[in-house]
């Protein structure tokens, strides 16, 4: 009997769009032009880089495609969903189901061990004890650390920080990750290692990572690679197809 031939996968469509998107700070009578007329697409399980020197506006991006900011300008599509006509409320429900997040200092409650870490998300989300029983255990093999389980943060190197950093980050399947400078604190060989993980958790889970870096590591693994001065793309570049237009 003939084996039936497998479905090629379906094309996913982008995890984010920016268009003509705008961002003001105003300091006292001062007006600053932060993101001027940003034109990005995030595609899916794509392992995006936010490159440019300090100032250039790459945490104001990050923060907007994060839907911590809305933009004054211009339209932010994440998942498929306008940012600019959520709600506060909307928009915190929102980012806790399709967005995770890493900082570069891991941002992990002192209090709890690497397993509650993890777990904290999919509780303050009311995720059923069972579905945590069985996600966490798997989120902390992923990222090798199934020995360190009853471990606080304390008790962690940097590496290992991180890396619980990145498996929260997961606990609740998000579409997307946002990483602001995820390797920064840490040395080359274990900035390497973690760079390693996310491409594996790109991989893997089929999401996609946004990011800023200015590690030369981290833009050689970049499937996109987007410049950014003043405020403005300079150019985008995609491995094995040169500058997008």
């Amino acid at each position: 009997m003939t084996e039936p031939v497998a479905e090629p996968p379906v094309p996913q469509g982008p995890v984010a769009v920016l268009t003509q998107v705008e961002k003001t700070y105003h300091l006292d009578s001062i007006s600053v032009p932060v993101i001027r007329g940003v034109n990005i697409l995030v595609r899916h399980a794509c392992f995006t880089v936010l490159l440019g020197p300090s100032g250039s506006g790459k945490t104001t991006l990050l923060n907007m495609i994060g839907c911590i900011d809305k933009p004054d300008k211009g339209e932010i599509i994440v998942a498929d969903r306008k940012v600019g006509e959520m709600t506060d409320d909307e928009l915190s429900d929102f980012r806790a189901k399709n967005i995770g997040f890493i900082f570069q200092n891991y941002n992990l409650l002192p209090v709890l061990s690497a397993y509650e870490n993890i777990e904290y998300p999919m509780l303050l989300a009311g995720v059923p004890e069972k579905k945590r029983a069985d996600r966490v255990p798997k989120l902390l093999e992923a990222v090798g650390l199934a020995d360190r389980a009853k471990n606080l943060p304390g008790q962690l190197s940097g590496g290992q920080r991180q890396r619980v950093a990145i498996a929260r980050a997961l606990a609740l399947k998000p579409k997307l990750v946002i990483a602001d400078e995820p390797t920064a604190n840490l040395d080359s060989q274990t900035g390497q290692a973690i760079l390693a993980l996310m491409r594996h958790m790109v991989d893997r889970y089929q999401i996609s990572f946004i990011f800023s870096s200015h590690d030369p590591e981290v833009i050689k693994s970049a499937d996109d690679t987007i410049f950014l001065k003043d405020g403005l793309i300079q150019a985008i570049r995609r491995k094995g197809q040169g500058d997008a237009p």
